[in-house]
């Protein structure tokens, strides 16, 4: 169900919002969990190594369609919270156009350079066949990931985030059922751990297809609404491509971090993959605040309140300040007990490597918190130079920890590259938002006379027999913007139209 948020308590509304996000982050990372278990249980510390080999990879490619996809989403919230569903329309077709093209790309190319990259990466012989099996399975179904990405993106863009969990709730379940029974009884290898995650994402597609279809009115679609203009396109690829390649550039520094993680050995190779595994569900929570104050900023942004922008980017700096503290004492804590779930007896050298990397990493995550929310709030204002500024940092800052720190200490030296690349990015991103802020303060702000009331249809299912037909309308606030009124200075330029009308009346 779309929601507008704009209205009520910020933290109330970020929290609300980010929730299910949260879960279905964690969800999300129940894919490469599951698939990290099975694989290590069932084929081994070598088979593992081999996924986690593949992960930087994997990251450069995949992660920068996730960056571009989750930019097409900014407009489509900036007019829906502008009321403009006309617009929320030429926005979905824009960016479902631009995904559907990266997809074909992705898809046909990356496959083919699989092996060269893992040969570049200097992946050890023993890990480099299954390696090359997991990647070339995973970017053959590059656009079932892609095109999951996008559908979950312009439906939380309409303020609805719980329905995207339960989607990716329902494809975890099936993707472990179908990585235990490919790796298990079909004995498919890592291969099968990699086609089990595809098919599973495929499903959520189908299933965020058929939701859109039948219960979003504002996303149904006329021919008219395909007719998409250079200019649509201009717009979504000028957020869409920085945050891309924002991943992309943060990727290349992992890159760095996999070559030096191979020369350390597969042992090495395997702590850190089952270290990431965990800390990637602890980064998970962190990441959905930060994706909740993206999509209400570029909301509040799009209805003309700056007010809200302000205290709500505050008061999720404190949430995630508080996560970032009692998540970093899980991790100190237990650390070692969790990465035991991933490997079998025997492995203790892997085991105590995972856990140093854990310890280091839940020290620092204040810096991560912050570096998610103050990069979200830029993003929903729709800035793309600091942000992909801050890529660059991390970039610098991962490989130069993991080139000069890991060989100097080695495997500490290298898990000291992710806390490090935060740092350095929050640094850069704390001066930038306070800018953005005082900008924010000398907006005029859409006050009540500018709201007007509209409807959304929503429909009601009865019995299947026809006994019974419902029609319902729900009403509420929604603040109406001129369509002149695009980007920040038509923004602006519109709101002081109206209050300088007002006066004269």
């Amino acid at each position: 169900m779309s929601r507008i948020l704009t209205t009520g308590s910020p933290w109330r509304v970020i929290l609300a919002f980010s929730v299910p996000l949260l879960i279905g982050n964690v969800v999300q990372q129940m894919y490469h969990v599951v698939d990290a278990i099975v694989v290590g249980r069932w084929l081994g510390v070598d088979a593992l190594a081999a996924v986690g080999a593949t992960g930087s990879m994997l990251f450069l490619l995949i992660g920068f369609a996730w960056g571009l996809t989750s930019g097409f989403a900014i407009p489509t919230a900036q007019a829906f919270g502008a009321g403009d569903h006309a617009a929320v329309r030429r926005s979905v077709a824009a960016g479902t156009a631009l995904t559907a093209i990266t997809s074909i790309v992705l898809t046909v190319v990356a496959p083919f350079l699989s092996r060269p990259l893992l040969e570049l990466l200097q992946t050890p012989p023993q890990l480099l066949d299954d390696a090359t099996t997991f990647a070339v399975v995973s970017f053959l179904g590059a656009g079932a990931t892609m095109f999951f990405n996008y559908l979950a993106a312009i439906i939380r863009a309409i303020g609805d985030s719980r329905t995207p969990l339960i989607f990716l709730t329902v494809a975890c379940l099936f993707n472990i059922a179908l990585v235990v029974l490919m790796v298990g009884p079909l004995d498919w290898g890592v291969g099968g751990a990699a086609l089990a995650t595809v098919v599973s994402q495929a499903l959520s597609v189908l299933l965020c297809l058929g939701y859109i279809r039948r219960r979003i009115p504002v996303l149904q679609m006329a021919r008219a609404d395909w007719r998409v203009t250079r200019a649509d396109l201009a717009v979504h690829l000028r957020l869409g491509l920085p945050m891309g390649f924002q991943a992309s550039i943060i990727a290349i520094g992992t890159l760095a971090v996999q070559v030096r993680l191979n020369e350390l050995g597969a042992d090495a190779v395997a702590a850190y993959t089952t270290a990431s595994r965990v800390d990637g569900l602890a980064i998970a929570l962190l990441q959905s605040l930060g994706l909740a104050v993206s999509m209400f900023v570029a909301q509040n942004y799009g209805g003309g309140r700056p007010d809200r922008i302000r205290q709500g980017v505050t008061q999720a700096t404190w949430m995630a300040v508080i996560g970032s503290v009692l998540l970093g004492v899980v991790l100190v804590a237990f650390g070692a007990p969790l990465v035991r779930l991933f490997v079998g007896d025997g492995a203790d050298g892997v085991v105590a490597l995972a856990a140093l990397m854990l310890i280091i990493n839940g020290a620092t995550y204040t810096a991560l918190g912050v570096l998610f929310v103050l990069r979200g709030a830029l993003q929903g204002l729709g800035h793309t130079l600091v942000p992909t500024i801050t890529g660059i940092v991390e970039l610098f800052m991962r490989a130069g920890a993991a080139v000069v720190l890991g060989a100097l200490i080695g495997f500490a030296g290298v898990a000291w590259s992710n806390p490090l690349a935060w740092l350095g990015a929050t640094a850069i991103l704390v001066p930038a938002y306070l800018r953005a802020r005082r900008e924010l303060a000398s907006m005029p702000v859409a006050v009540a006379d500018h709201l007007t009331t509209a409807t959304t249809p929503v429909p009601v299912v009865g019995p299947k027999n026809g006994s019974m037909v419902v029609d319902a309308v729900v009403t509420q606030p929604v603040p109406i913007v001129p369509a002149t009124a695009r980007g920040r200075r038509g923004l602006t330029a519109a709101l002081r139209r109206r209050r300088a009308g007002a006066r004269r009346r």
